[in-house]
């Protein structure tokens, strides 16, 4: 089984028969919403939306923990997830699609760890590389074979939200080696990597990041919806790809 997290869009993969969805209960609660189970070429895929099927759970709210378990527990070959990013270096420009290899971690007050419990010994776990090289593999293979435009590599930057950056916040991300800024990646990246899932994102730029590009005075926001609507189908189109590739 190959699973998803990400937004709504993301079950209008354009071959995918939906079979049904189901709520499924964790040790940390309930996830962001219930699993949705369904077909691509006779292949079998889970899909998350991760702020729920209303678009209602915020970025630090959302149940990580219980996101991760309940696909965990399922057994999935890999894990895609899709995330909007606010673009910080010169290329990565509004629509763009990015595979992440790294990420920095500006969160807190998250539940962002299995290992809270001080009756079991503690979990340390080799994040060097946060994201597993062979699901990035998949996906990029999967982008060539469906001519669909990729950038290979770059530093995500997980901050808090929801609100978005300072442009202050942005050159100090900047210095410190960040191309791209996102809410959603911490904890999630470092959770599949406890639970020893096959963990990447595809990461899309829904819009320059504050005080880069257009955005030098203001984020334009009312822009983004658009951006990422252009985006998603070749996201959608990635995703098959991938899925068959998995599936073989």
């Amino acid at each position: 089984m190959f699973a998803i997290i990400g937004g709504t869009g993301m079950t209008q993969l354009s071959c995918l028969e939906i079979s049904h969805r189901e709520i499924v209960r964790t040790p940390y609660g309930e996830p962001s919403s219930p699993l949705t189970f369904g077909r691509i070429k006779k292949l079998d895929i889970v899909f998350l939306a991760r702020h729920g099927y209303g678009n209602t759970i915020p970025p630090h709210l959302v149940n990580y923990r219980a996101n991760l378990w309940a696909i965990h527990s399922l057994n999935p070959t890999r894990v895609v997830s899709v995330a909007s990013v606010g673009g910080i270096r010169a290329d990565l420009t509004p629509g763009k699609i990015v595979i992440p290899d790294q990420i920095v971690d500006h969160t807190y007050g998250r539940e962002f760890t299995y290992s809270d419990n001080t009756d079991k010994p503690v979990t340390h776990i080799d994040f060097t590389k946060p994201y597993s090289e062979i699901t990035r593999g998949y996906i990029l293979k999967a982008a060539k074979l469906e001519n669909q435009e990729i950038i290979d590599g770059g530093v995500y930057a997980a901050t808090q939200g929801p609100r978005l950056e300072t442009a202050a916040e942005i050159n100090m991300l900047e210095r410190e080696g960040v191309d791209m800024v996102g809410m959603t990646g911490m904890p999630e990246s470092a959770l599949a990597k406890e639970l020893g899932l096959h963990y990447a994102t595809i990461a899309v730029v829904a819009n320059y990041a504050a005080g880069r590009g257009t955005n030098t005075h203001a984020v334009r926001l009312e822009d983004v919806h658009d951006i990422l609507e252009k985006a998603m189908v070749g996201v959608r189109t990635i995703l098959e790809g991938v899925v068959e590739l998995d599936g073989y």
